[in-house]
């Protein structure tokens, strides 16, 4: 599950496996300028000519079972944002094995939030 904080001033991963959270404890100084585990980017607005996507740089924290990401800048309000996170990403399951959909690339998790 990924979400804005309460106070909307980070991103909060939830639910992620014991090994991941084991991985990213392990790394340390993880910082999203460098590392392709999760990303994210401010989208423009409808209005914005120039179309330009900023990539959000921050910090990740891992807590017990959650990860946050501060990011180095606040979110805007009124802005979107979306959140592309490689945690938990699989090649598929066991429906996909069976009917033959299974891919050869890891699928992250996509996710708009709207501050």
């Amino acid at each position: 599950m990924i979400r804005f904080s309460a106070d909307s001033s980070a991103v909060i991963f939830s639910g992620t496996e014991p090994a991941g959270l084991l991985q990213l404890r392990n790394t340390p100084g993880i910082d999203t300028t460098f590392s392709e585990i999760i990303s994210v980017v401010e989208l423009p607005d409808e209005n914005d000519s120039t179309g330009v996507e900023r990539t959000c740089s921050g910090v990740i924290t891992v807590a017990d079972s959650t990860i946050i990401f501060k990011p180095l800048k606040s979110f805007v309000k009124g802005k979107s944002y979306q959140v592309v996170s490689y945690l938990n990403a699989r090649f598929g399951d066991a429906g996909m094995m069976l009917t033959g959909k299974l891919d050869h690339r890891l699928k992250p998790s996509h996710i708009i939030l709207n501050r």
